[in-house]
């Protein structure tokens, strides 16, 4: 996975994940795709439910390089959504909802390792 091309900026965004999610409490992984507002959130949703699947079906299989490499595939999602998306929008249940979008795709991503580790 570190010799993906992807690899730093995903490590980096689940650094950056990781940060986030400690400072909120208790964070649950349900996401409602109602809430989501803005297209990025949208896009990034809609890539997990495309992906996220495929990737665990990988891992349950033993093939944690190809889960990690079918993950590595949301690296423009990510970044869109952190280049347009408050996280900590004032509005509660925005809020939540982002914060569960992020916890849903930290799940995902620290199947394998805790990703954050290849961050620099």
């Amino acid at each position: 996975f570190s010799a993906l091309p992807e690899a730093p900026a995903l490590a980096a965004a689940n650094k950056r994940i990781g940060n986030i999610l400690k400072k909120a409490e208790a964070v649950d992984a349900h996401v409602n795709p109602e809430l989501l507002q803005e297209q990025a959130e949208q896009d990034l949703y809609a890539a997990l439910q495309r992906f996220v699947p495929e990737a665990d079906a990988q891992f349950a299989a033993g093939d944690y390089t190809a889960s990690l490499q079918t993950l590595a595939v949301l690296r423009a999602p990510v970044d869109a959504f952190f280049d347009d998306v408050m996280v900590n929008a004032e509005q509660l249940d925005l809020r939540l909802n982002r914060q569960g979008l992020l916890k849903s795709l930290h799940d995902a991503m620290n199947r394998v390792a805790d990703l954050s580790r290849l961050a620099a």
